[in-house]
């Protein structure tokens, strides 16, 4: 069976293999982004996404390219499955949405998308919260707590 780490860095790789703008990122430059994201009221913190989508190439270790910019960058939370059976369009795929993920859609809006990926089909599908919210069938709240 697969960890649902190890499916989320090979559902990365996929996204970063399409050639579309896909990145992943490192810590300094998830730091340079949340101060860049900051500076424009917005919060984004840095476990709450998985990968960015760039419309054009930026130096994200370059904080004034990335603040030039800020609106040519989409951050993506991943969430994948292995799973053969789930459709193209991810109906049944049942997934958890952090606090911090919801957050973060809701400070960013626009510029914060769902990326769903099935890493055996290779399907993808992306989604904004309010896609998601209108797909979704039923909403469970839950606290999951860490010691």
């Amino acid at each position: 069976m697969v960890s649902k780490q190890e499916t989320a860095r090979k559902a990365a790789s996929i996204l970063c293999k399409k050639n579309i703008g896909f990145r992943e990122v490192n810590n300094e430059e998830r730091r340079i982004l949340a101060k860049a994201f900051a500076g424009k009221n917005k919060v984004l913190y840095g476990k709450a996404y998985d990968i960015i989508k760039c419309s054009q190439k930026i130096d994200l270790a370059n904080e004034k390219e990335v603040e030039a910019n800020l609106d040519k960058i989409l951050i993506y939370e991943i969430k994948s499955t292995s799973r053969k059976n789930i459709p193209k369009d991810f109906s049944g795929y049942f997934f958890d949405l952090t606090t911090a993920e919801l957050l973060v859609a809701q400070s960013l809006g626009d510029q914060f998308k769902f990326a769903f990926v099935n890493i055996v089909t290779k399907h993808m599908l992306e989604l904004s919260i309010n896609d998601v919210y209108a797909k979704a069938q039923r909403v469970y709240p839950k606290w999951a707590i860490r010691f």
